[in-house]
């Protein structure tokens, strides 16, 4: 696709992008690599899959109570302040798991408690870098972000897996360190694209839209594709395990993850008009039109050309949640918000891991799959719901909106009326607010 390589060549080339990015998806690596590299390391240890299960669990759940924490003290501090005193206490956490030092339970959640969440802290940066005239570009900007997670996700615990399997599985938790370690230093080392940080009064009025509807029902969309990521891989091992075939399950995964890599880059290659609320919901409906036949196929051909459609929507769900959260919250807890969502997603990941496994034991594979279908009925619920959300996005400035100038990445229209405005007499500002109300509404349909 010549037009989406050029497309994200022009985005890297804006000034200050790539030195961020690039950093950043070196340490998103090695937080795909930090949980399984656990998993390795804590059986070599002990010879217990229970006991490595029990120690990544620990990690896991830190990892998604104390992200938003995190996520607060980087939009009240700044990223160049808080990353190294995170990264800090994670190399800390690191080294006492590695030395043994301490119970492997309470290293496992010291280390999930003190990894910071890249992915959150370079989308803020994209979002403040693409402002004004180029907000367009953000959706391919989110687009290139999810592509770095795919990748990320299916080259790091490969790699920790072989070298586990070469007999150095501390080798693979050390190296996830370094470049978490690594690129989030270099991340923080780029000031100039820093987001702004903002006053207390203004953190605390902006804090209010992290209880709105809008920013809420992308914070439960993540819960749900949470859980059909956590169902889909208990179930996909345990169909191919049921036939026979484990070795089968590697070759589905790979199906699944080669497509979402292609549907995240198609989807960026365009701009798109129109309600990103409608494309969502389109999304969500086209992933539950894919999986529901997984509860009933059998044939492996028929069940990994199923798999790999779900894959095509996926990454357009992700995409769409970063763009809806970023235009349904102030820039001041912009990456709290972010971070919520990434926490939802692996709370409910870990929590369906749990149910399937139950549900697969009782009903086997296709029960399985039930899970992960429901969780897209879920998905297509709530985006439908969010259609009828005639609420306007807030404006990256905190203050109330009555007050406050329109957003620069607002829709032409809406564009058009501030260049009016600001030309035009004291009629023009009586009338100020209408005009600007009507162009939000117009952008949130």
């Amino acid at each position: 696709m010549p037009s989406a390589s050029a497309n994200y060549r022009a985005l890297l080339r804006t000034s200050g992008a790539a030195a961020f990015f690039l950093p950043a998806a070196a340490g998103r690596l090695g937080i795909a690599m930090t949980g399984i590299g656990i998993v390795w390391l804590v059986h070599a240890r002990t010879g217990s899959y229970a006991a490595a299960g029990l120690v990544t669990g620990g990690f896991a759940v830190a990892d998604a109570v104390a992200g938003p924490q995190l996520g607060r003290l980087v939009d009240r501090f700044g990223q160049a302040r808080v990353l190294p005193c995170a990264l800090g206490a994670h190399a800390g956490a690191v080294a006492l798991l590695l030395a043994g030092a301490v119970p492997d339970l309470v290293a496992g959640v010291l280390v999930g408690a003190t990894l910071p969440q890249l992915g959150a802290l370079s989308a803020a940066r994209w979002s403040a870098l693409l402002s004004g005239e180029r907000a367009a570009a953000l959706p391919t900007a989110f687009a290139l972000e999810a592509l770095a997670n795919g990748v990320s996700y299916l080259a790091g615990p490969a790699l920790v897996s072989v070298l586990g399997a070469a007999g150095r599985p501390g080798a693979g938790v050390l190296l996830a360190a370094g470049l978490v370690v690594g690129g989030g230093l270099a991340l923080a080392a780029q000031r100039r694209t820093m987001p702004p940080l903002t006053g207390r009064a203004e953190r605390r009025h902006a804090g209010r839209a992290l209880l709105r509807s809008a920013f809420l029902r992308q914070v439960a969309l993540g819960l749900a594709l949470g859980v059909f990521f956590g169902a889909m891989q208990v179930s996909v091992a345990a169909y191919a395990v049921g036939r026979g075939t484990p070795d089968a399950a590697a070759l589905l995964y790979f199906a699944s993850n080669c497509t979402n890599l292609v549907g995240g880059w198609a989807y960026g290659s365009r701009r798109y008009g129109g309600s990103p609320r409608r494309r969502q919901a389109a999304a969500a409906a086209c992933l539950t039109l894919a999986s529901l036949p997984l509860t009933f196929l059998d044939a492996p051909l028929a069940v990994a050309v199923t798999l790999a459609l779900t894959g095509l929507a996926v990454p357009v769900l992700l995409i769409l949640a970063s763009v809806l959260t970023e235009s349904s919250v102030p820039r001041a807890v912009l990456t709290q918000a972010f971070i919520w969502g990434n926490s939802a997603s692996a709370a409910g990941s870990a929590a369906a891991a749990a149910v399937a496994g139950r549900v697969v034991d009782t009903g086997g594979a296709h029960s399985g799959f039930g899970v992960a279908a429901g969780a897209a009925v879920a998905m297509t619920v709530l985006a439908l719901g969010g259609l009828r959300d005639s609420s306007p996005d807030v404006p990256k400035s905190s203050a109330p909106a009555e007050t406050t100038a329109p957003n620069p990445s607002a829709t032409p229209r809406l564009n058009a009326a501030r260049a009016h405005e600001s030309g035009a007499g004291g009629e023009a500002d009586r009338g100020r607010r209408v005009v600007v109300h009507a162009g939000w509404v117009a952008r949130c349909r």
